[in-house]
Formats: structure tokens, sequence, C-alpha cells
């Protein structure tokens, strides 16, 4: 019936995106390194998520480039993440994400905040872990892929979180000279 057939193709969906999952998280280490402005990156997703009026967007950005050595596919992919948890956190309210950034000592700092529900304790400590996931439709792999991205160029990933107050994750990069 087309019913079965519909649940089979949302069920093959789930599947690819999964296995598309696993085959990231298994490729963070093939990288292909070159010299870019982060803010290539972080220009294209806000242009993306700008055309949606239930997020407001907010940035404080740094008046000068900011050139990392890594992999662009990687950086784009760990961006697209913490976007897309932080959109999802929001959760039917009006989602405002703030993005800023800080220079510090030949580092980046790029922090993005969310207001949604913040990370309940009893999950905080499992956040990185990989097949972890607070969504029943993902793969859990997500933030355990971000932190592979960010350690594979020396950088550092963590968070704070309030509840009901939203979440901040912050991303350091090292900066090329």
């Amino acid at each position: 019936s087309a019913n079965v057939a519909s649940t089979l193709v949302e069920q093959i969906d789930h599947l690819s995106k999964i296995a598309a999952d696993f085959s990231q998280f298994a490729n963070i280490s093939y990288t292909n390194m070159e010299e870019f402005d982060v803010h290539e990156i972080l220009r294209s997703l806000q242009e993306l998520y700008r055309s949606d009026e239930n997020i407001e967007f907010v940035c404080e950005t740094v008046p000068m480039k900011l050139i990392v050595n890594a992999d662009k596919t990687q950086m784009n992919r760990l961006f697209t993440n913490l976007f897309g948890n932080a959109v999802e956190a929001c959760e039917g309210r009006m989602c405002r994400i703030e993005v800023s950034e800080q220079l510090i000592e030949g580092k980046i700092r790029i922090s993005i905040k969310d207001n949604g529900e913040g990370i309940p304790d009893e999950m905080k400590s499992r956040i990185f872990i990989p097949n972890f996931t607070t969504k029943s439709s993902g793969t859990g792999l997500g933030l355990a892929m971000c932190k592979g991205i960010v350690e594979q160029v020396k950088g550092k990933i963590w968070f704070e979180t309030l509840r009901g107050n939203g979440t901040t994750f912050h991303v350091e990069l090292p900066l090329v000279d």
C-alpha cells in the first residue's frame, strides 16, 4: 500500500542520513588543509538563516579576516552543525541566535548563543560523546564530529548552559600569523 511505501521511503531516508553521518565521522582524518577566512563560512550560513523570519540573528564580528589553516568542508560542517543545533534548541519559540567573536592571543573565539531551554545537568557530560543525541531523529554524531574537527586543527570547543535561558557553544581556533 501507499502507506507502507512512504514509511519505507522515510526509513531509507533516515538510514542514508545515518550512513552519511558515519562516513563523515570516519573521514574526519582525511583533510584537505588550506588557508581561508572563517568569515566566508559564517557569512554564508547567516545568509541561509536570514531568510527565515522566525530567526533573529545578532552578530558581533571582528573587523578583520580570520585566516585559519583548516579543511574548509570540515569547518563548514562544524558551523552548520552548531547553527543547526542552536536553531533546533529554540523549539517553536522566536529564535534569537547571537554570534560573537573575540580575539585572544593568536586565536579567534567564536561563540554561538541560542535562547533555548538549556542543556539538562544529566546530559552535560555526554554532549560530545558519539551516539549521544537529545533528538529522536538525530544520529548523535553531530557534536562528537564537531569536537573531532575542532581538535584536529588544535582548537577547543566547549559550552555554557543555563536552564530555561539557552546555551552558548564556544569554538576557539588558532589563526594563521
